[in-house]
């Protein structure tokens, strides 16, 4: 019984280790491609995804079968953030993404 426990226990722990990952490109096109997943090597693919642009959600969508998701870049100063949870949310602002 005990060892039964103590590998649940391993299989739990292990299941949440690990970190939500998301890199940004400029495409040069006026669109902004997000590549998103887990250190793990966990799919990024159906993860909540969006753009805030002062605050305000201007776009809200989830990452596709690739782990990706491509948009018309806003005008002005925005926030990308890949939400997949408690504790696995990465942020990045517009001015970190580069061509």
């Amino acid at each position: 019984m005990f060892k039964k426990i103590l590998l649940i226990s391993v299989l739990v722990l292990s299941a949440h280790a690990h970190t939500a990952l998301m890199t940004c490109f400029d495409n040069g096109d006026d669109t902004i491609t997000c590549e998103g997943g887990f250190s793990s090597g966990a799919s990024g693919s159906g993860i909540s995804i969006y753009i805030k642009v002062n605050e305000e959600k201007v776009i809200n969508s989830i990452m596709n079968e690739d782990s990706e998701f491509t948009f018309s870049k806003p005008k002005e100063k925005y926030f990308v953030t890949f939400d997949a949870g408690k504790g696995h949310l990465v942020k990045i602002s517009s001015e970190d993404i580069v061509e």
